[in-house]
């Protein structure tokens, strides 16, 4: 049996993903691999069929089997090819099938359809009390609703590591009575390893198995069980729903409590990542991934986090392929939240992933906190880098940056990434300089390691002001600073000829003048599958997040780390959505969405401006942030909020331009489109994205009352530069018999030219509650001319 605590920390590696795979992200780092498929005849695929068409679970695994055998023409060959079969939230399997075969089940009548398996990949101390949710003050969200004590997480990840003490059940009471799952058994990990808090774990492998059929289960790093390898899954659930613990830090920074946003809510992990040892990476079937989905919607939970992104180009969250926007449709329908991450490749635009519009897609922004790392160059001049150095102060040391001074036929290299083309004595002894533009972490790590074996001392790297922050290994000293400092560090180099330097240990600093800022690696809109539908939805933090992992992971002995991604601003908002689930149980995943939308800071807590990191850092805007970083106390009484049903996706599918046969097998009724297909800008979410606009449109949005029964609200518009927007009615009235009501809003342009996206947005005001929308127009004449000549 493996010795978990023997297994050693993995570098990350980068390099060419195959077409159709997604990412998780870990640590905020994207990470590639080619997947080879082999050349033989038979391989996964999924066969869907959507809504299912019994309720009795064995009937319609039956029904799976019966199809397989009529194809194949023997049980027995139906049972060897089956994977999975897929029987609570939808109707379809998994099976090994040739080409042909895969055609002639995709040319049935009952069939929606056929893809081939695809592979996925695994992408605090001041979180909670940053928005507002401390345990100390006794009547805010946490505590009103008992801190989620009633609320069932799941988790689709890479495991749990169970011995954590974040899954202590201490104080909490019963298991949820509507939790149906279990607890499953297997390497390293038994039933006994579940309790009141983690109340489930499962694992699903057989379409990994099916795939990667050379894959040693005996010889693997990995386990064949919920028990996390990477602890990327621990991490995340820790975020969501983990047990207070007091005291822990990274190496004395960032010291304090560690829990979870719902931290009474129950966990359910599922396992569908595994870590393949001879790529170094942990990869996901999309057929596995599935399947962990449909036993989430029968185990009960009521809410599904997923830290994964997609990579660009994306699928249509009605294409075959998108199983995440598949799997999340059928979750939603039965009333369960699906949130995820929003990816990390930002800053550039149209990066977001995750864009179905049933989905709560999460940026990640940075906290109140920085580790300010004081520099001292030799004409004692102090500059206050970035670190997250521990170790004792490195007093007045020699300071080099490797370039040829012009009398030497020697060849020095200031570059990051060309560190290890210069001699040993170059660096030996010294503190270096060095400039990068790449945003990989491993430029960085790479770095280091070339200063460290030429026995330098520590390494100062110039870089994009909003790169992400990583821990210095072995307190080794590696202190991150902008473009401008490094330059001037550069400067009093070229200034003396024996520059020297001091590197002092790093400190925490929080609350004011740290700023909060969308974090470069965030990925931003606007949507590049449907840009009416604003994306991401909403922020959270998302940057140096200390949660527990698994124990060949740890910086320290309790086992925890800091990492950052859009996979840790992700749990955030799950675990903000438990804590809203376990007040209104009634809510839908459309009205749970609109009240955190609908609420947010556009500001940070302080009210000061949230900032984009980027080249150039700018003023954030919707397409950084959706509707702004997650207010979760006004997000509990939000006044009124933008309601969606099944309808409502229906008809969203439509004017889409989706097939009528597939939406009926998909919502598993009839649906006939009408004629003018309905407008896109009618789908009522909480936001209003209009890509093009060319004179003037006009769109309709309804409002439902879960506040005060007798309310008025009077409109309040900041229009985009440059536009017109015009709300008919002014005013809302609610009572007794009225609790929904429409309004109409026409939009026009001012605009003689095309023009990027302006914002603005449109508030709903009764004096007690103020319930906002983004609002982003670009106006677009070009096919005007076109139509005129």
């Amino acid at each position: 049996m493996k010795n978990p605590f023997l297994l050693g920390m993995k570098n990350c590696k980068t390099s060419v993903f195959a077409v159709l795979s997604l990412v998780i992200i870990l640590n905020g780092l994207s990470t590639f691999v080619v997947v080879v498929q082999a050349g033989a005849e038979s391989k996964v695929h999924i066969v869907y069929l959507g809504e299912k068409q019994h309720d009795d679970p064995e009937f319609v695994t039956k029904s799976h089997h019966r199809m397989l055998w009529s194809l194949l023409g023997s049980k027995e060959d139906a049972h060897n090819s089956m994977v999975h079969s897929y029987r609570h939230g939808f109707s379809g399997f998994a099976a090994k099938l040739t080409k042909s075969q895969a055609k002639k089940l995709a040319d049935l009548p009952e069939v929606v359809h056929v893809t081939p398996d695809s592979f996925y990949e695994l992408a605090t101390t001041r979180t909670w009390d940053y928005l507002g949710l401390s345990v100390a003050n006794p009547k805010n969200l946490l505590n009103d609703t008992n801190m989620g004590e009633e609320v069932i997480i799941g988790v689709v990840d890479s495991g749990v590591w169970p011995e954590s003490e974040v899954f202590k059940d201490n104080g909490i009471g019963p298991v949820p009575s509507h939790w149906k799952g279990g607890c499953e058994s297997g390497e390293n990990f038994t039933s006994f390893h579940c309790n009141k808090k983690l109340i489930g774990a499962k694992y699903f492998i057989n379409g990994f198995l099916a795939t990667h059929e050379s894959f040693n289960s005996t010889e693997s790093l990995d386990f064949i069980s919920p028990r996390d390898h990477s602890g990327h899954g621990t991490h995340v659930a820790t975020i969501a729903g983990g047990s207070p613990l007091h005291n822990i830090s990274y190496k004395g920074l960032a010291g304090g409590t560690v829990r979870g946003g719902a931290l009474r809510a129950r966990i359910a992990m599922y396992k569908a990542c595994w870590y393949l040892d001879n790529l170094d990476i942990t990869t996901c079937s999309s057929a596995d991934l599935l399947k962990a989905m449909d036993e989430a919607m029968h185990d009960g939970v009521d809410v599904l986090s997923l830290s994964i992104g997609s990579r660009l180009p994306y699928f249509s969250e009605t294409d075959a392929r998108a199983v995440i926007a598949t799997g999340a449709f059928h979750a939603v329908l039965k009333g369960i939240t699906v949130v995820c991450s929003g990816g990390n490749s930002g800053p550039a635009g149209q990066t977001v992933g995750n864009t179905a519009p049933w989905i709560l897609t999460v940026a990640a922004t940075t906290l109140d906190r920085s580790f300010p790392t004081p520099i001292t160059l030799g004409n004692n001049k102090v500059i206050l880098g970035q670190a997250m150095y521990t170790g004792p102060e490195l007093g007045f040391t020699s300071l080099v940056y490797p370039e040829n001074p012009g009398n030497s036929n020697e060849s020095f290299f200031g570059d990051c990434e060309l560190l290890f083309f210069n001699s040993n004595r170059t660096m030996a002894g010294k503190v270096v300089l060095c400039f990068t533009t790449s945003k990989r972490y491993t430029t960085v790590a790479s770095a280091v390691s070339y200063v460290k074996e030429a026995g330098g001392l520590g390494i100062i790297v110039a870089r994009n002001p909003g790169d992400n922050l990583s821990p210095c290994v072995d307190d080794f000293p590696c202190v991150a600073v902008d473009y401008e400092l490094g330059t001037d560090i550069l400067f009093y180099i070229r200034s003396t000829g024996s520059p020297v330097v001091k590197i002092q240990p790093s400190k925490t600093l929080f609350g004011q003048p740290v700023g909060t800022k969308v974090a470069d690696f965030s990925s931003r809109g606007p949507n590049s599958i449907e840009p009416a539908i604003l994306k991401p939805d909403i922020a959270a933090p998302g940057v140096s997040i200390l949660a527990a992992t698994s124990t060949n992971k740890t910086f320290n002995d309790r086992g925890f780390i800091m990492a950052s991604g859009t996979s840790m601003a992700a749990p955030v908002i799950s675990g903000v959505v438990a804590l809203l689930k376990a007040m209104h149980r009634d809510w839908s995943p459309a009205a749970i969405r609109s009240a955190i939308v609908t609420t947010a800071w556009r500001t940070d807590p302080f009210g000061e401006q949230i900032f984009a990191e980027g080249s150039p850092r700018k003023l954030a805007d919707p397409f950084d942030y959706g509707g702004g970083l997650v207010n979760p106390e006004k997000a509990a009484k939000p006044g009124l909020v933008y309601d969606l049903g099944l309808e409502d996706y229906a008809l969203y599918m439509c004017s889409v331009g989706y097939n009528e046969t597939s939406i009926s097998q998909l919502v598993g009724k009839g649906t006939v489109c009408s004629n003018p297909k309905p407008s896109v800008l009618d789908f009522n979410l909480p936001s209003i994205t209009i890509p093009n606009l060319k004179e003037e449109v006009t769109l309709t949005k309804t409002l439902t009352n879960v506040g005060p029964v007798e309310s008025v609200y009077k409109v309040v518009i900041e229009p985009p530069l440059g536009v017109v927007v015009t709300v008919t009615p002014e005013t809302l009235v609610f009572n007794s018999t009225t609790k929904r009501v429409s309004f109409k809003v026409r939009v026009s342009t001012k605009h003689k030219i095309n023009t990027g996206y302006f914002f603005g947005s449109l508030t709903w005001s009764d004096s007690l509650h103020n319930v906002t929308i983004p609002l982003s127009v670009r106006t677009q004449l070009m096919q005007n001319y076109y139509d005129e000549n």
